[in-house]
């Protein structure tokens, strides 16, 4: 009862105290003092535990909020607006507004799940979105776009001219020649008191346009505030408030404050709760979902040892099987001042939207160097501490970033050279973090590191949408800004390096080594991917121009990348399981993830390199000292053999697939094929071949290990590897899946294609029938005679061995829809995958977008080929529309297409010849003419006319003619038929 008498007595003097306060007297006495920091120092210190330091939530919590609000405004920020403006705070304010001429861009910063939509068409990256209302204000409307939700964090590109190709401005956004004053009073906008110091046009700096008074006492109450803001939020003491801010009547009342983290269970924290503070589940449930929504939350007040106890029981019953909730016991003085300081940069945030002139004071303040013992700014301080803020006050400050530095690009740039300059340690806190990336600075990149302009010049337990680094989605998509850090900052380089640092597990080859990853490895591995995130922001744009500081530091970029690739090639091995079956399952799709993470990147390398005929020289040498590198122990220990046939021998080493190890993942040899096919295209390699070290190749080594992939799939396919489980099915199935083939698959066959056209014909297929280990059976009667004398299960894999490598050798000779390998465009490219998926059955245009690969803007082309190619079939009252093939594409159709598997092979094969039994043709399926090669690949078509490829059908002839049978398959003559007539097709 005294307590409460007490505490009513106080209440009372207050509210006397309130009632007597003037913000414009309070605001004389500072501007008239000797130290203002000093004189706002103690006013806080005197008020803020006095507003917000009131004890437990009561039942009338809201009511208890607005009087919080309230007073803050009255009695914390009505002085320092009464001290920035000189006036009454709303004339002052509203004669800013109407003398502003605000920025273009938009910077509406997105919700969790608010809609965003991006212009195909227009669009400079997938990255460039557009809230709602200036979506429907825009020209995009009316073009074809994509609508996503956001994830939080990201704010709209509209008015940034570098985020789209056209069209950059809404109609509430388009840029006004008549300044706004002027709209408003035609004559005379300023009082003698409030005339700018300088009436230039508006395109001028526009604290220029503000009153020089205004702009003085800016500086020092932004620099006040915003100090106060950073010392509160990085404060660590629990007990202690910094210098001057010590309340005069310090008092003995403490909270026990619970944070959030990404580890623990809603159910864990409610349960835990009911226990420490003995409270129901409805005010758990509460607690907790606070705690989740804003990062912390007290939930017990009093005395020290009211509130350590509560503390002691949480920690104890969330520690069994983790590390326990984090759980702080603060003095109520130093939770006021931290909430205030929340309030302080949300009210700093608000008065920056009046003036674009004290948006850029503000601006200028947060980036200024401190002291030379520090050499470190306010906003600085804020980004090196982002990890150690909860999660309320990560978002605050980030949403203040965003409507300030990034919202002008002269202080995007400095901001992105600190970002970039600070970039390993914030991932480095990001992976010690336990916030999500969302509330993360680093998640900030996509709004930098997509700016292709700026490129020129540079090139913890809670996701990163909560972390300092999500914010590097709003720089590195900011192309002027992503090629200005890679050449400043070598940003290309620092990122790749953070990746693999951080990626430590590896084999005794320096292999990445997935398998024995603990909880703690795939929780960072899971984290560390978002770095693969920046990398594709810096890329995602190509440069139009290249200067020589650009080239070199993209190059030191490409050789961290390499050394990525390197430590990839040859990982996750497996081997044949003989006996019995596999005992438990291999981790496989770690690998797998990051393969997948890497695609575009590897194809956003090759279009950079494609741009440039000096970069893509010695990006091709770098890549082939690589793949040296990674070849040196590849026949070490190998017993050498000579293989004959036909009059033929060539020199190889001992190695079954069967028996030894192999690995699906060969990222430096596909890289180097996909360069290859671009020496090709671009002729590099016929008009500089003295720059090129062509004749340093070695073609049976570029084939080896793409080869020993293609025969592990054969060899899957026949059935030998069962015992294996299924982890090597699924990758087998990712391998030629179109999630990955791009840079998987089609590369492996480029590579071997590229290796056939160097070297003799009848090498290449010996070295090929050695893989498969079909040798003996063409090179002697008698090894045939045993396999056809053994199991039938033997029999029947040899037979569908054959079948693969005869289909294997059709792909290598007939597969050149690749620009390059074959002259062929892009469009000609997916015309032929359409025309291939639509031989199958009609499909709806959904199915055809996820057959289709998606390129690093997330398109597949379909919409620039589907209408010649496919005629639409409207729905009926219950089906969906489809599109059907046109009947001319028709004698396109390949049988042997390398996109099939085996079931779309077998429904598109049965397709055509009901079509054609339907329209009264034959129902034979000759391949249609291939376009010509490229001369770089133009001796391929020497393999069908070979020796050795004649005495494989001579002998498949005649097993087909013996009457014992069984060493054969119709499949076998089909794939001999189409090789026969590859050979009589005119155009080769």
């Amino acid at each position: 009862m005294a307590a409460a008498e007490a505490d009513r007595d106080a209440s009372s003097a207050f509210c006397a105290e309130f009632l007597d306060f003037s913000a414009k007297d309070t605001a004389a006495r500072w501007l008239a003092a000797a130290d203002l920091q000093q004189e706002v120092h103690q006013h806080l210190a005197q008020y803020v535990p006095r507003i917000l330091c009131r004890g437990p939530c009561s039942r009338e919590e809201q009511r208890e909020e607005q009087r919080e609000e309230l007073a803050c405004q009255l009695l914390l920020l009505a002085p320092l607006e009464w001290l920035l403006l000189g006036e009454e705070p709303a004339t002052g304010l509203t004669l800013l507004q109407r003398n502003n001429q605000p920025s273009p861009l938009c910077g509406h910063v997105f919700k969790v799940g608010e809609p965003t939509y991006s212009c195909r068409e227009c669009a400079a990256d997938p990255t460039c979105v557009l809230c709602m209302e200036c979506f429907l204000g825009s020209v995009h409307k009316e073009h074809r776009y994509r609508m996503t939700t956001s994830g939080g964090g990201g704010f709209c590109d509209c008015g940034d001219a570098e985020a789209w190709k056209k069209g950059p401005y809404c109609q509430k956004h388009t840029p006004n020649n008549t300044h706004p004053a002027e709209e408003v009073w035609k004559k005379g906008p300023y009082c003698q008191k409030h005339t700018p110091n300088n009436t230039h046009p508006a395109e001028e700096d526009p604290v220029a346009q503000l009153p020089t008074d205004i702009v003085a006492r800016g500086y020092s109450i932004f620099f006040i505030i915003l100090k106060y803001a950073v010392d509160l939020l990085t404060w660590e003491q629990e007990d202690q408030l910094p210098a001057g801010l010590e309340p005069p009547d310090r008092g003995d009342m403490y909270y026990c404050m619970l944070f959030n983290d990404e580890v623990h269970t809603y159910e864990q924290v409610i349960y835990t709760l009911q226990k420490a503070i003995n409270c129901s589940q409805k005010e758990a449930v509460s607690f907790a979902t606070t705690v989740d929504r804003d990062g912390r939350k007290s939930v017990r007040y009093g005395d020290f040892q009211f509130c350590e106890q509560a503390k002691s029981i949480i920690v104890r019953n969330t520690s069994r099987q983790s590390k326990p909730l984090r759980v702080q016991v603060m003095h109520s003085s130093v939770v006021a001042h931290q909430c205030f300081a929340l309030k302080a940069l949300n009210w700093l945030g608000q008065i920056i939207q009046y003036s674009d002139g004290l948006r850029r004071v503000l601006c200028q303040v947060g980036l200024q160097k401190g002291p030379e013992d520090e050499n470190i700014s306010l906003v600085d301080r804020l980004m090196l501490n982002d990890s150690k803020m909860w999660k309320g006050a990560r978002n605050m400050y980030h949403h203040l970033l965003m409507n300030s530095l990034l919202m002008d690009l002269k202080y995007k740039k400095i901001f992105a050279i600190q970002f970039a300059k600070s970039y390993r340690r914030l991932q480095t806190d990001f992976m010690e973090d336990d916030h999500e990336r969302v509330v993360s600075v680093t998640s900030l990149s996509v709004q930098l590191f997509t700016v292709p302009t700026m490129s020129d010049y540079v090139k913890d337990d809670h996701d990163r949408e909560f972390s300092i680094t999500d914010l590097s989605v709003q720089i590195f998509t900011v192309p002027s800004l992503a090629r200005m850090l890679m050449v400043e900052e070598n940003l290309m380089t620092t990122i790749i390096r953070t990746f693999v640092d951080q990626l430590r597990h590896r084999d005794l080859q320096g292999r990445f080594q997935f398998d024995r990853y603990t909880a703690q490895q795939a929780f960072k591995f899971g984290r560390v991917q978002s770095l693969i995130g920046d990398l594709k922001y810096i890329l995602i744009s190509r440069p139009t121009e290249w200067n020589d500081q650009l080239r070199e530091k993209f190059l030191e970029g490409l050789d961290a990348f390499l050394e990525l690739l390197k430590c990839m090639q040859g990982m996750d091995p497996v081997v044949r399981q003989v006996g019995q079956h596999i005992e438990m399952e291999p981790e496989w799709e770690a690998a797998f993830t990051l393969q997948m993470k890497l695609t575009h990147i590897i194809s956003m390398i090759q279009d950079w390199c494609a741009t440039d005929e000096r970069i893509l020289i010695e990006a091709y040498k770098k890549c082939l000292y690589a793949l040296s590198h990674c070849h040196s122990g590849l026949s070490d220990g190998e017993q050498p053999i000579s293989l004959s046939l036909a009059g033929h021998c060539v020199e190889t080493f001992r190695y079954q697939v069967s028996q030894d190890k192999v690995s699906i993942h060969l990222p430096v040899c596909r890289l180097l094929a996909g360069l290859h096919v671009l020496l090709s295209k671009t002729e590099v390699a016929s008009r500089f071949p003295e720059q090129l070290p062509l004749g340093e190749l070695s073609p049976p080594l570029l084939i080896e290990l793409p080869l020993r992939c293609l025969v592990l799939c054969a060899q899957v396919h026949a059935g030998m590897w069962r015992r294996n489980g299924f982890s090597l099915i699924n990758q087998i199935y990712y391998y030629h899946n179109v999630k990955c083939r791009v840079e998987m698959f089609d590369k492996d066959i480029i590579m071997l294609q590229a290796g056939a056209s160097m070297m003799d014909p009848n090498h290449f297929l010996m070295i090929l029938l050695n893989r498969f280990e079909l040798f003996h059976n063409f090179s002697s009667a008698n090894c045939r005679k045993r396999y056809r004398e053994a199991n039938k299960d033997v029999v029947q894999q040899n037979n569908t061995l054959i079948e693969e490598m005869l289909h294997l050798v059709i792909m290598v000779v007939g597969e050149r829809y690749v620009a390059g390998v074959g002259q062929v465009d892009p469009f000609e490219e997916v015309r032929r995958e359409i025309i291939h998926q639509l031989s199958i059955r009609p499909m709806a245009h959904s199915e055809l977008v996820k057959a289709l690969p998606e390129n690093g803007n997330k398109e597949t082309g379909l919409e620039r080929v589907i209408d010649a190619v496919a005629s639409f079939k409207k729905p009926g009252v219950t089906g969906r529309g489809l599109y059907e093939l046109r009947p001319e594409w028709n004698k396109h159709f390949n049988l042997y297409f390398h996109h099939y598997s085996r079931s779309d092979q077998s429904k598109a094969e049965d397709a055509q010849r009901k079509l054609r039994r339907q329209n009264g043709e034959d129902t034979a399926l000759p391949p249609p003419a291939p376009p010509p090669l490229y001369s770089l690949f133009a001796s391929l078509v020497n393999l069908l006319q070979c020796d050795v490829l004649l005495a494989v059908e001579g002998a498949v002839l005649q097993w087909a003619v013996e009457p014992s049978g069984g060493g054969w398959t119709e499949s076998m003559l089909q794939r001999e038929a189409v090789t026969c007539s590859c050979l009589l097709t005119p155009v080769l």
